[in-house]
């Protein structure tokens, strides 16, 4: 690692743990903000939890309101709590008010998909726990013995489509051939080379005229 880079130590200290959470960015609150979601959703979108938003139907499933079920009216991210329609609590003084709930003791039971980006979310999702599945299958096969995992690659060698021939190669010479071709290149190497003749220069001959 490089002099300027810093490893990230964990935050064991409740006081600065705590102070991370009420000081936390807007993205970082909208993940505390997941539930999980009913076994029949968990079936269709493959997905475990997602955060809570408006519009979705939830069931608490933990305190003095457990087994109420509604539609959420509102999400307070900064409080993180969420209010759910019929879910109220009278005051002293007689009104009532929308009782807040924590997310983590709702479940959800139904999705609002009007977002085309939650929609997104819900398909990677999927994809990678697909991904998650076909590793967990690789691991248990090698797990099994020998000769339940040859039987495997055989079906799978099977199910594969025939290969393309392969090109033949050149045939190699005989190691005799070699040594004989490389001592005729060594043989013409040393064999002097002949001189050409340098074409002899015309003698200018003076015309009387000139001085």
């Amino acid at each position: 690692m490089g002099k300027g880079m810093q490893t990230m130590r964990p935050v064991t200290k409740p006081t600065k743990q705590r102070k991370m959470l009420f000081q936390a960015p807007d993205h970082i609150r909208y993940k505390q903000f997941a539930a999980p979601l009913s076994s029949e959703l968990k079936a269709t979108h493959a997905v475990r939890a997602l955060p809570v938003r408006s519009g979705d139907s939830v069931r608490i499933v933990r305190g003095d309101r457990k087994g109420f079920e509604g539609k959420i009216s509102r999400v307070d991210r900064k409080e993180y709590r969420i209010y759910i329609e019929g879910l109220t609590r009278e005051k002293v003084d007689g009104t009532t008010v929308f009782a807040p709930v924590h997310p983590s003791k709702v479940m959800i039971t139904r999705l609002n998909l009007d977002d085309k980006w939650r929609k997104k979310i819900l398909e990677r999702k999927k994809i990678a726990s697909k991904k998650i599945e076909k590793v967990a299958e690789i691991a248990e096969i090698a797990q099994k013995p020998a000769k339940e995992v040859v039987e495997i690659k055989e079906a799978v060698v099977e199910e594969k489509p025939p290969k393309r021939r392969a090109r033949k190669k050149a045939v190699k010479k005989p190691r005799a051939e070699k040594v004989e071709e490389k001592a005729e290149e060594a043989e013409k190497k040393e064999k002097p080379k002949a001189k050409k003749k340098r074409a002899k220069r015309k003698a200018t001959r003076k015309t009387e005229g000139e001085t």
